[in-house]
């Protein structure tokens, strides 16, 4: 990638899967991190969860505090879920789908390598490289080894990491005051409607599929890939109660078509995350063309008795919400089943009222669209630091 800087593999500036090299006393507190704290949009370690080493001592993975965590399985890695863990304790435990990568002290900073392999280009190689069959694809360990990484003397890679970080820092920023503009959508749903799970309002209630025609998910096939045409959507595509188009899977009208016919994506649908980070809902807003991968619940709701942004709005609504949590199944990343989602217990209010819900909202998603340009206009700015940054040029 550069031709300023000479390159390295990465096994020869980093460790690749330590062994933790030594028992810990029984009873010691180690930091665990399950995959769904490892979040895709802010690169980090969100939550750990204290356990005593004898809880976590077999079947979990190993790292310590600063390692950086890979998630190599489908489709967390395509997801970007890849971060430095930052931890409570020295010694951590989380996930058999992580690989671990530690800096070797003296030739490689751990926040550069971090940087590093966020890049789209090192994720989209490792996409070509996975491995298995379905839901069950992996990064090989022998792909990260096999890594060239440019590699500057140790003082220009933390001025590296540091500009880098300061970018990322400003993008966290702007999507805590999406955040925040999301929770007003969910303050006036509780508002107007109270809880579906304690409906102080004795609104009736009902199961989620009496209210819809048709609740599906996106396509089980693997497609046949191009370079350009019909976006390909992944779960990490449903963010902030939009769909984000931008993605490196692209697929051609007669695909789409071939994909599409059992469930044609109409506006007013709503699409539902049902893996890992599971629980975000948008609504469909415009006639381009796009297909979704199969971690994508494909909802419609029945014109007559629901409001589409009120439906999103209620099935991301806190009591829904538990619902969800308790009937998700799996360790390594929750999942969500569409004999589940389709038994969620719901609300009926009357389509007047969601109706002036969905134009109360209107006005808060006039003031999220321009973070959101804001947001995007600064994405930009940050991978073309990184391009910058790794090609000496920053």
């Amino acid at each position: 990638m550069s031709a300023k800087f000479p390159t390295a593999k990465l096994t020869d500036i980093a460790e690749l899967n330590p062994t933790l090299g030594k028992k810990l006393p029984a009873e010691e507190l180690v930091s665990f991190v399950p995959m769904a704290s490892l979040s895709a949009e802010s690169a980090s370690v969100e939550t750990t969860q204290d356990r005593p080493y004898a809880e976590v001592a077999k079947g979990f993975t190993p790292f310590l505090d600063g390692d950086v965590l890979v998630a190599k399985i489908t489709p967390c890695f395509e997801n970007g879920k890849i971060a430095q863990a930052r931890l409570q304790r020295s010694h951590g435990f989380g996930s058999t789908e992580f690989h671990v990568v530690r800096a070797r002290p003296g030739i490689a900073e751990s926040r550069y390598l971090h940087h590093y392999l966020r890049l789209e280009e090192v994720r989209a190689n490792g996409q070509r490289r996975m491995t298995g069959s379905g839901g069950q694809r992996r990064v090989p360990a022998s792909f990260l080894a096999d890594l060239a990484i440019p590699l500057p003397p140790l003082e220009e890679q933390r001025r590296i990491a540091a500009i880098l970080d300061q970018a990322e820092t400003l993008r966290t920023q702007r999507r805590t005051a999406l955040a925040l503009q999301g929770s007003l959508t969910q303050s006036l749903f509780l508002d107007m409607f109270g809880d579906p799970v304690a409906n102080p309002k004795g609104l009736p209630i009902c199961e989620l599929q009496r209210l819809c025609t048709r609740i599906t998910d996106g396509t089980h096939q693997s497609p046949a890939w191009q370079k350009s045409g019909i976006p390909f959507l992944f779960i990490s595509n449903i963010v902030e109660g939009q769909i984000n188009f931008d993605t490196h899977k692209f697929i051609s009208a007669d695909t789409h078509a071939e994909l599409t016919k059992r469930c044609p994506i109409e506006i007013g649908d709503v699409l539902y995350t049902t893996v890992g980070s599971y629980g975000n809902a948008a609504v469909v807003s415009t006639k381009e063309l796009f297909a979704f991968q199969r971690h994508i619940a494909h909802i419609k709701p029945d014109r007559s008795k629901l409001d589409s942004r009120f439906l999103a709005a209620m099935i991301q609504s806190p009591g829904v919400r538990q619902q969800v949590d308790k009937v998700a199944k799996g360790i390594a990343q929750k999942t969500v089943n569409l004999a589940d989602l389709k038994g969620l217990s719901v609300f009926w209010p009357p389509l007047p009222l969601q109706q002036i819900f969905a134009t109360r909202i209107a006005s808060i998603e006039a003031l999220k669209a321009t973070h959101r340009r804001a947001l995007a206009a600064l994405d930009a700015l940050f991978a073309s630091l990184q391009q910058r940054a790794f090609t000496g040029a920053l």
